[in-house]
């Protein structure tokens, strides 16, 4: 199941990667004069390109669905932040540009990171439900530092509106990853099972509240300001709700926590420093930064 989960974590990957420098794509041929508010969106629907994103995403969130069905969230999470490393080339290509030696350096690192992470901490399962009390801590935690988060984007302009706005973003996109494990386990249960549970429509809110806080992330400021914070965020709020609620474990023991904790590091280093590359290549103005990035 491990190795099943991984496979399909890294397509999903591929799938959010394609969705985003196609909609980026979309947003880059829109002119100048129409790049603002509803007429951008405007142009934007009646792209067929940005269609084309919007079904990788879809195709994307369903396959994670189905990582996250069969295996944990410390271990799908983490390996979505290849998206990345899809995206990279791609949006390199498609912009005439050449990928330096740094952006590689950072690549490997990251694929080393990973690869080292599954086979020294072991993710493990916990469960795919848990009941409301045991969500009730973490959501109001959640609460607290996302309100937070947008109060203080509220008084706040440029780079460091975007970047808050992002963390925000972040915690919702970790939410919405921990309930889809839920929900794709009520599937079993039947349709009945599936509308009257809390966690369905918590998932739709935390989908469409993390979509809409992303568009405002990109909107008020440039790319690399926000898009490393929600690259990195997701993976670590679901992380955290993963072991908090669900019961998930790291399996390791003494100096293997010390590496461990080195391979963490390394990994949110080499994905913030490819996601402002990455962000750099793809941004053809802050108010078109139009993506659902994930």
């Amino acid at each position: 199941m491990t190795l099943l989960a991984g496979a399909l974590a890294i397509l999903a990957a591929l799938l959010f990667a394609i969705a985003s420098v196609a909609q980026r794509g979309a947003a880059a041929d829109v002119p100048d004069d129409e790049a603002r508010g509803g007429r951008l969106l405007a142009r934007l629907v009646r792209s067929p390109r940005w269609w084309a994103g919007t079904a990788g995403d879809t195709g994307g969130f369903v396959v994670q669905a189905a990582a996250l069905g069969v295996g944990s969230l410390l271990l799908v999470q983490p390996l979505l932040v290849t998206t990345v490393l899809f995206a990279l080339p791609l949006e390199a290509w498609m912009n005439g540009r050449r990928i330096g030696r740094p952006e590689v350096r950072w690549a490997l690192v990251l694929v080393a990171a990973l690869a080292l992470f599954v086979v020294v901490g072991e993710p493990t399962a916990g469960v795919d439900q848990a009941p409301l009390r045991s969500w009730l801590p973490a959501l109001a935690v959640l609460a607290v530092v996302l309100v937070a988060c947008v109060l203080l984007a509220g008084r706040r302009r440029g780079p460091r509106r975007a970047a808050l706005l992002a963390v925000g973003t972040g915690l919702l996109y970790g939410l919405t990853a921990a309930l889809t494990k839920s929900v794709v386990d009520l599937l079993g249960e039947g349709p009945i099972a599936l509308l009257t549970a809390w966690e369905t429509w918590a998932l739709i809110a935390s989908a469409v509240g993390g979509t809409l806080l992303q568009q405002a992330a990109f909107g008020a400021g440039p790319l690399a300001a926000s898009l490393p914070a929600v690259t990195v965020g997701e993976p670590v709020a679901a992380a955290v709700l993963g072991v908090a609620v669900l019961g998930e474990q790291v399996l390791a023991d003494g100096l293997e926590w010390g590496l461990i904790g080195v391979v963490v590091v390394l990994m949110v280093a080499a994905t913030v420093a490819l996601s402002r590359s990455s962000a750099a290549i793809a941004t053809p103005g802050p108010e078109k930064a139009v993506s659902s990035w994930k």
